[in-house]
């Protein structure tokens, strides 16, 4: 008989176990997805650096075009021409509000401006604020900025008459 109750027993057992499942156990994390949208960055040209007209003359001398405010002076053996002063090259630019800009002078190929086979070493060639070659600038609020460049040509003892001109480059990229 205790067989027959140790069989009735496990037959019950067996008839109502429930089988038995894995524990689901889960977490969840956030991640965040993004990506940077630039406004394309604009350089546009206003106006030519021009050493101006200037008289030479037996001895050497220099024209300079300050760089920040356009004024030109002249040193050694070279006269002014006051009707034609000269100018700094102006670029203006822009980009997002408060980006920043760096900003590369090249000057002309050989530091010189040339007329016919002549030619004008330029000496000094640098960008607003006395940064030289290289700066970089912060966009303003509207997301505009400016740069200036100027010069110093060195003219020669009788440098030959001509219009000296070459060309160089302003290069802006978003740092």
């Amino acid at each position: 008989m205790r067989f027959k109750f140790a069989l009735a027993a496990l037959a019950a057992t067996a008839a109502f176990a429930s089988p038995a499942y894995a524990q689901v156990v889960s977490d969840t994390e956030q991640a965040e997805a993004r990506g940077t949208v630039l406004l394309p960055l604009t350089l546009t040209w206003e106006q030519d650096l021009d050493f101006g007209t200037v008289i030479a003359s037996g001895l050497a001398g220099s024209v300079t075009i300050d760089e920040d405010t356009g004024l030109r002076t002249v040193v050694g053996g070279v006269a002014a021409v006051p009707t034609d002063p000269g100018q700094r090259a102006e670029f203006s630019g822009s980009g997002p509000a408060g980006g920043q800009v760096d900003l590369t002078l090249t000057p002309p190929a050989g530091n010189v401006i040339v007329s016919g086979g002549n030619t004008i070493t330029i000496t000094n060639f640098t960008l607003d604020g006395g940064a030289g070659l290289t700066d970089s600038r912060t966009t303003d609020a509207f997301g505009a900025f400016s740069v200036g460049v100027g010069g110093t040509f060195a003219i020669a003892a009788n440098q030959p008459n001509g219009l000296y001109a070459a060309d160089f480059t302003l290069t802006a990229e978003y740092q």
